[in-house]
């Protein structure tokens, strides 16, 4: 089945949520919301990737950076589609973006009960490090 890939827009968000919300493994956070993923999309365009076939949303994945490090998240491929390297194809379009904004150190999450994603990421080439531990804070608005 061919599929296609382009930059994600705010206007994919509805299918976007819906295949993150099917994807096991994926979280849904409250910064996740259609105002927070807008801000998210317009401060680091050309850098968030979907996937379609026949006008069907199948895959996403989010990236950004901070100038120096590249971080990717929500790599979602919907289960009836995966094994035809839709993950692959998203991956490497945030990677080329990335590399062409001079970024090529990049981080992601994968939480820790998410063999499946694990083992992705492995065979890919990424390292599973151990000598950083990922703190947050999440504080309310005031």
């Amino acid at each position: 089945m061919a599929w296609t890939i382009r930059p994600m827009t705010i206007t994919d968000y509805p299918a976007v949520l819906d295949l993150m919300k099917r994807t096991p493994g994926v979280s849904i956070r409250a910064t996740d919301s259609p105002k927070d993923t807008a801000r998210f999309l317009q401060r680091n365009p050309g850098l968030s990737f979907v996937a379609f076939t026949d006008g069907l949303l199948i895959g996403c994945v989010q990236s950004s950076h901070d100038g120096r490090r590249g971080f990717m998240q929500h790599l979602a491929v919907d289960t009836t589609h995966r094994r035809q390297g839709i993950a692959n194809g998203l991956v490497k379009h945030c990677l080329d973006a990335l590399a062409a904004a001079d970024v090529f150190h990049i981080n992601l999450d994968v939480f820790r009960n998410n063999a499946q994603a694990k083992a992705y990421w492995v065979k890919h080439g990424w390292t599973l490090r151990d000598d950083v531990e990922r703190f947050s804070l999440i504080r309310t608005a005031h």
